[in-house]
C-alpha cells in the first residue's frame, strides 16, 4: 500500500497511501464487483469511463485495472486478474508510471485534435511487454469537439489488444457519442466514517496521536474526497507538530466551536437575541468566521429537520452526545415550519453576508431578524387564535342561509351543462350563447364576446354590437358560421365599430369586487384583514363550514384566500 520512496524525500500522504490494489479502494464496492466478474468470465469491455467528483481515486483505479490486465504474476506466467501481485516487472513499471505499453494523457493541457491523433497513431501496433496497450486519458471533459471526432472510430471498434480508460469530473460535458461506447462507473464520495477509518489506519502506522473529535472534523471538511482529506491530515500534522488536537484543527479550519454553535441555535430558536449577540462576539473572538457560523447554523437546521421527520436520526453515531441532547430538548419545541422559516432566512443571509462591507455586523444582523421572527406565531396559528377570540363560528350560522342560492349556484351550472345540449338550436339570449360556447370549448369566440364588444340588442336570430378596431378579422365570420351551423338558421349581425361600452367581461369583473367587498364585511374575514396588514382578498372559494375549522388556508403577508360556509 506504500510507495517507494528511493531519494528518502517527504512524500504527501495523499500520494504515500495511494492504493495499490483494489482491496485498498474505498467505498467502490460496485467499481470491484463488476470488474471482478468480468476477468473471471472474461467479458472485459474495451473503454471504460470513470466518473465522479475530484479525489475519490479516478485515475488511481484507471492504473489499477491497467495493472489488472497486465499482471503476470510472480512467475511471469499469470494471467488478468483482479488482485495484481505487485512484484511483476509490468505492475512496478505501471505503478511507478513508466510502462511504454500503458499511456497516460492529461485532456487539460492537451485537447488539440492532434493530440489525440498522435496518441492514436500506436493504436494499431501490438503492445511491446504487455497483454494489452492501456490508453488513460485523464479530465477527458477538456478535450476539444475535434479531438473527439477523431477518437469516436477507434473507440468503437479498437484492436483486440487495446483499451481505452477516461476519467472526469464532469460527466455531462463529454459527448454522448463518447458515452455509449464506453461502460460507466460513478465513483460514490466516501463518507466520513469511511474517511476517519482511513486516518486513523494511517496515523496509527505514522505513530501520530490524534484526537477523534479532531479527525472528525477533518472527515467532514473534507467532503466526501480521500485527497482532500489527506491533504487537511498533512496540514493538521505540521500545525499540531504531531500531535493532532481538536482546537488546532478548528482554528486551521476556522471553525467555529460546536457546542457553542448549538448553543447559538438555541437561543435563535428561543427568540433570546441578547444570548444571540454574546454568543457571535464570542465565537468571532475565537478565531470563528462568520461564514462559517451561518454554515454550521444551516447544517444545524437541517439535522434537526430530518430527526423530527425520523425521530430514530438521533441515534446516529454521527451524533455527538451534546448534538443528541440539543436536539431532543428542542424537538419538543421547533416545528417544521419554524425550522423551515429559519432555513430560508439563514440561506438568503449567505448573499447579504457576501455584499455586506462588515461581515459580522451582517451576521449579527441576519440572525437578530431569524431569533426575532422565529419567536413569531405561524398564520395558521395566528388564524387559529383569531377563530378562538371570535365566536364567529357559532353566531354566524346565518350567513350559509342567506347564501344558499350562491351555494346551490355550481350544482344548478352542472345541470345546465348537462341537459343544455339538447338546447343549442336556441339562444333566446346572450348567456345561452355563452353557456354553448363554454360547453363546446370555443375559446376564441367566446373571450371575443367578453371582452373585445359591448352587446346592444340580442335574440333569436339577430345581434347588433360595437366591436373594438383591433378585434382579429375572422372574429365576425366565425360567429356568423358557428350560428348557423348550430341553429339550423341564419343570424343577421349588425356591427359598429367605435369606442366600446361595458363589454360582459366589465360587467362580471363588477360583480366579482361587489362580492369582495361583501364578503370583506364577515366578521370573521375582518378580523383576519386586520390582523394581516396590506392584506387583501384576491378569490373567494366556497368551503363546507366543518373544513374551515380543519384546514390550514393558503395565506401570505400580502395575498390571502377567503373561505365561507355552503350548507349541502
Amino acid at each position: 500500500m506504500v510507495e517507494e520512496n528511493k531519494e528518502n524525500q517527504y512524500v504527501v500522504l495523499a500520494r504515500k497511501y495511494r492504493p495499490q490494489n483494489f482491496e485498498d479502494l474505498l467505498g467502490q464496492d460496485a467499481l470491484v464487483k463488476t470488474l471482478t466478474n468480468a476477468i473471471q468470465n472474461n467479458r472485459l469491455h474495451h473503454a471504460y469511463i470513470l466518473t465522479g467528483i475530484r479525489g475519490v481515486g479516478k485515475t488511481t483505479t484507471a492504473r489499477l485495472i491497467a495493472r489488472a490486465l497486465n499482471c503476470t504474476g510472480p512467475d511471469g506466467n499469470g494471467g488478468a486478474t483482479i488482485h495484481p501481485c505487485g512484484v511483476c516487472d509490468n505492475c512496478k513499471a505501471i505503478a511507478s508510471g513508466r510502462h511504454m505499453d500503458v499511456m497516460e494523457l492529461d485532456a487539460a493541457s492537451h485537447t488539440g485534435v492532434d493530440d489525440v491523433r498522435e496518441l492514436l497513431d500506436s493504436v494499431r501496433y501490438a503492445p511491446t511487454n504487455a497483454r494489452y496497450k492501456v490508453y488513460i486519458i485523464d479530465e477527458v471533459h477538456m478535450l476539444s469537439k475535434g479531438a473527439f471526432n477523431a477518437l469516436l472510430k477507434t473507440l468503437e471498434e479498437p484492436p483486440a489488444h487495446v483499451k481505452f480508460i477516461f476519467a472526469t469530473t464532469e460527466i455531462r460535458k463529454v459527448p454522448v457519442t463518447i458515452l455509449s461506447r464506453c461502460q460507466r462507473f460513478d465513483l460514490q464520495r466516501l463518507s466520513v466514517e469511511t474517511l476517519k477509518d482511513l486516518f486513523v489506519k494511517i496515523l496509527k502506522n505514522e505513530n501520530i496521536p490524534f484526537s477523534d473529535e479532531a479527525l472528525d472534523i477533518i472527515a467532514k471538511a473534507a467532503d466526501g474526497s480521500a485527497r482532500d482529506g489527506l491533504s487537511l491530515l498533512d496540514q493538521a500534522i505540521v500545525l499540531s507538530n504531531a500531535d493532532i488536537k481538536t482546537d488546532v484543527v478548528k482554528k486551521m479550519l476556522g471553525l467555529a466551536d460546536r457546542s457553542q454553535t448549538l448553543s447559538l441555535f438555541e437561543s435563535l430558536i428561543k427568540g433570546d437575541m441578547e444570548s444571540v449577540l454574546n454568543n457571535v462576539t464570542s465565537q468571532y473572538t475565537n478565531g470563528a468566521t462568520p461564514m462559517i457560523i451561518l454554515q454550521d447554523l444551516i447544517n444545524i437546521t437541517h439535522d434537526m429537520a430530518k430527526i423530527k421527520i425520523v425521530p430514530q436520526l438521533i441515534n446516529s453515531t454521527s451524533l455527538s452526545e451534546v448534538e443528541k441532547n440539543t436536539f431532543k430538548a428542542l424537538s419538543q419545541t421547533s416545528s417544521l415550519a419554524i425550522l423551515s422559516k429559519i432555513w430560508q432566512m439563514l440561506i438568503k443571509g449567505i448573499g447579504e453576508l457576501n455584499l455586506a462591507p462588515s461581515s459580522v455586523e451582517a451576521l449579527e444582523m441576519i440572525l437578530l431578524r431569524v431569533a426575532y421572527s422565529a419567536s413569531l406565531p405561524t398564520p395558521y396559528e395566528i388564524l387559529n387564535e383569531v377563530k378562538k377570540n371570535s365566536n364567529i363560528i357559532a353566531s354566524n350560522t346565518s350567513y350559509s342561509k342567506s347564501e344558499i342560492k350562491n351555494a346551490d349556484f355550481e350544482k344548478k351550472n352542472n345541470i345546465e351543462k348537462e341537459t343544455f345540449s339538447k338546447k343549442y338550436e336556441v339562444f333566446e339570449t346572450i348567456e345561452d350563447l355563452l353557456k354553448y360556447l363554454e360547453v363546446s370549448k370555443k375559446v376564441l369566440i367566446e373571450y371575443s364576446i367578453k371582452n373585445d364588444v359591448s352587446i346592444e340588442n340580442f335574440s333569436n336570430g339577430y345581434i347588433k354590437m360595437n366591436i373594438a378596431q383591433n378585434v382579429h378579422q375572422d372574429f365576425i365570420m366565425g360567429l356568423h358560421k358557428l350560428l348557423e351551423e348550430t341553429t339550423g338558421k341564419k343570424w343577421e349581425i349588425d356591427i359598429t365599430k367605435g369606442e366600446l361600452g361595458q363589454t360582459i367581461a366589465d360587467k362580471e369583473q363588477s360583480k366579482v369586487e361587489a362580492k369582495k367587498k361583501n364578503v370583506a364585511e364577515y366578521p370573521l374575514v375582518k378580523k383576519i384583514l386586520e390582523e394581516f396588514k396590506g392584506a387583501k382578498i384576491e378569490t373567494i372559494v366556497r368551503k363546507n363550514l366543518s373544513q374551515l375549522s380543519e384546514e390550514e388556508p393558503d395565506i401570505s403577508s400580502d395575498t390571502m384566500s377567503t373561505y365561507f360556509d355552503e350548507e349541502e
